[in-house]
Order: C-alpha cells, then structure tokens, then sequence
C-alpha cells in the first residue's frame, strides 16, 4: 500500500499506540511532550502523522510492524489462556458427546480414551487432523478409539456425499467404512477433482454391495444420523472442522500431536 493511500484513521490510531516511536521519527528529545499531549496534538491537525512518514518511512513502517507483532503476540497469550481455561473446566465437567456403540469405530472397543472426532471429508484441515489422529492411535494402540462424527460445511460440496457413503458402507462393514475414510482422506485431491466417481470407485475397489449401497444412500437413516452429527457439534459450539471430544475435553482445530498426548496423558493419569 502506498504512503499517500492511508486511512487517515488507520494510521492515526496506529501511530498513538506507538507514540514513543512517532516522538522518534519526529526527532524529539527528552523534552518531547508526554504520550497524552502528542494525542491532544494529532487530533488537532491529523498532518502531523503524514509529516512523520515523510521524514523517515522506513522507521515509521518498522515501529508500526513492531506494534502489529506485539499485539498479535498478546492477543496469542489471551486466547491460549482462555483455552486453558476452558479445558481445566471441562476436565471437572466433561462434554457428553453422544456414544452410539454401532457406529465404526476406529481402536479397541474397551480403550480408555474416546475421542469423538467432527469431521469435513472434502476440508484440508481435516486431512492434517487425518494424520494426527492416525499419530495418535499409533501412540496409543490400546488406550485410544476414535468415533468419527460428521460437520460437511456448505462450501464444501462433495463432503455431504462422502459423508453419506461412510455411514451407507459402514451398515455394511464398519472395517470397510474405515477404510473408506482412510482412502478418502489418502486421496483427497481426487474426491475434490472426481467426486462421486472416485466415492463410487472407493466403495468397488473394497467390494462393497453395491445395489445396497445405492439403497442405503438414498436412505433416511444415513441423513438423520449425519443430521444429528451436525445438531450435536453446533451444541458444543463446533462450527469449523475438524473439532475433537477427547472424553469429554474439547480440542477446536488440526492441533499438532502434543496437543492430544497433553489431554489423553492427563486423563490417564501420566
């Protein structure tokens, strides 16, 4: 952006929170007027900032770039604190995500740990969720499962049909849903490029039944249990993918490993 295109108002609100650094670029010494008297004095003739830029733009750019970065770094420490907070609470009360025993699960059946993961087939950040959660189950192979649960966000319009063909094979096979998923999540560049071809290839290739899985798509029961996947993580306030429910304690975002092994660590009493 060019210097003689800025907001007036932009810059003057930039310039007062770094008013030290505007009393340098003006070249004042320790007599230069208190932070509240060079605010008086902006308000009254607003040039004063455009002066400044002139006389030495690169400091200007660098005290303004200094500002941005020490707010954005504050505004990193309140939103960490804040999730911290929100996860010491929902250790004492944990979310109850519903827990229906005859979805595919991924992991062993009596594993401490559940996590309820809200999910986008067609998301990018879903595919690194992918493979974090493939990071975990490695690290816990008998400690963790997985229940895949299903946010298809609107923008997203092959994650809908995808989402319908996981549940439609797993009335089939759960283990040939699961490996749906994988593939999928494996080969998502070709979900968004050929869409329900490569579904329908996907379902072949694992020898699914066919002509049940085209009944089962067109089914109420696979739609109502994807409807009340999104019903539920709307309730938790999960309205991005992927969201993960780790007994009970929320993680919103494709958090890297140590982000989960911090949450399960602490539930198994490491």
């Amino acid at each position: 952006m060019k210097i003689n295109q800025l907001n007036t108002k932009v810059v003057f609100e930039t310039t007062t929170a770094t008013l030290g650094g505007l009393a340098v670029i003006l070249g004042l010494s320790a007599c230069a007027p208190s932070p509240s008297q060079l605010k008086q004095a902006i308000e009254k003739d607003p040039s004063i900032v455009f002066v400044a830029i002139e006389k030495a733009p690169d400091q200007f750019i660098e005290v303004v770039n200094k500002a941005a970065r020490d707010a954005q770094a504050k505004q990193q420490q309140k939103e960490v604190a804040e999730e911290q907070n929100k996860r010491d609470q929902e250790f004492k009360n944990p979310l109850k995500p519903a827990i229906d025993e005859s979805r595919a699960f991924m992991g062993p059946k009596d594993a401490k740990i559940t996590i309820v993961e809200f999910s986008d087939f067609e998301c990018p950040y879903c595919s690194r969720g992918y493979a974090t959660v493939k990071e975990v189950m490695k690290a816990y192979p008998t400690e963790v499962r997985v229940l895949f649960k299903h946010l298809p966000l609107e923008f997203h319009p092959k994650a809908l049909p995808a989402a319908k063909y996981f549940e439609a094979i797993a009335i089939q096979d759960h283990e040939k849903a699961i490996k749906y998923h994988d593939a999928i999540f494996q080969n998502q560049d070709k979900l968004k490029t050929d869409g329900e071809a490569f579904m329908k290839k996907t379902a072949k290739d694992l020898g699914v039944n066919m002509k049940k899985l085209e009944e089962d798509l067109a089914s109420e029961a696979v739609m109502q249990r994807i409807q009340a996947d999104i019903d539920e993580a709307k309730s938790f306030d999960i309205s991005g993918t992927p969201g993960f429910i780790i007994n009970g304690v929320s993680l919103r975002g494709a958090y890297p490993f140590p982000e989960f092994k911090s949450i399960i660590d602490k539930h198994l009493g490491k």
